[in-house]
């Protein structure tokens, strides 16, 4: 049986995968954030690939673009991880998703080097970028998460002990208290026994703060 993460406020480890391409990823990660501020909370940082996601997959011409675009960052990402340890992941995460996002800065070679020099990372990384050296690395962490939620969901992947989930996808995302709350709430449903799927139509565009 599925066991809900001890709510007891001993400290926990929430395990979050994305590729910094998504939008919705990125806002998941900023109410991750803000729930490390109001609980005992701290997130581990991990890679998956919205290119591996849709290989073989009839998408349409502009998001096939925009997925084709999205392995130079990610490439870069998991370089980094593998050079300097997975503590530099969340500060390279947070560099790239506040241009990408916030700023709404292209998704190009010179962005990705900006935000290499943002957090003091050798601006060599960017090479990895083109290169496959580092693709079954990438493959791996993208495959841990799909292990833990199955083939037919995509980014983000979250993982607090044995409970795994797809998402939370909100926009904006939560400040504060809202944010522990929307947390609480999500580890109870996600932790019920036979839970698997709560959604609706999303009726507004990525909102970035």
């Amino acid at each position: 049986m599925t066991q809900s993460p001890d709510p007891s406020g001993e400290q926990q480890v929430a395990h979050m995968w994305f590729d910094p391409a998504c939008p919705w990823a990125w806002i998941t990660s900023r109410w991750l954030v803000e729930v490390e501020k109001v609980r005992p909370v701290t997130v581990h940082w991990h890679v998956m690939s919205l290119g591996v996601l849709n290989e073989g997959r009839d998408l349409p011409q502009e998001y096939r673009e925009s997925v084709d675009r999205s392995w130079e960052a990610v490439r870069v990402c998991v370089a980094a991880e593998q050079r300097f340890g997975p503590e530099v992941l969340g500060g390279l995460y947070t560099a790239l998703g506040t241009r990408f996002h916030d700023k709404g800065e292209e998704r190009t070679t010179d962005t990705v080097r900006a935000a290499l020099a943002d957090v003091g990372l050798p601006e060599e990384l960017v090479k990895a970028g083109a290169s496959t050296e580092y693709d079954e690395a990438l493959r791996t962490s993208h495959a841990e998460a799909m292990k833990l939620v199955g083939e037919d969901v995509g980014t983000p992947v979250v993982q607090v002990a044995d409970v795994a989930f797809f998402g939370p996808v909100v926009t904006p995302a939560p400040r504060g208290e809202e944010a522990g709350k929307l947390w609480d709430g999500v580890l109870l449903v996600a932790g019920t026994d036979g839970f698997f799927e709560l959604k609706r139509t999303r009726t507004r565009d990525p909102i970035f703060d």
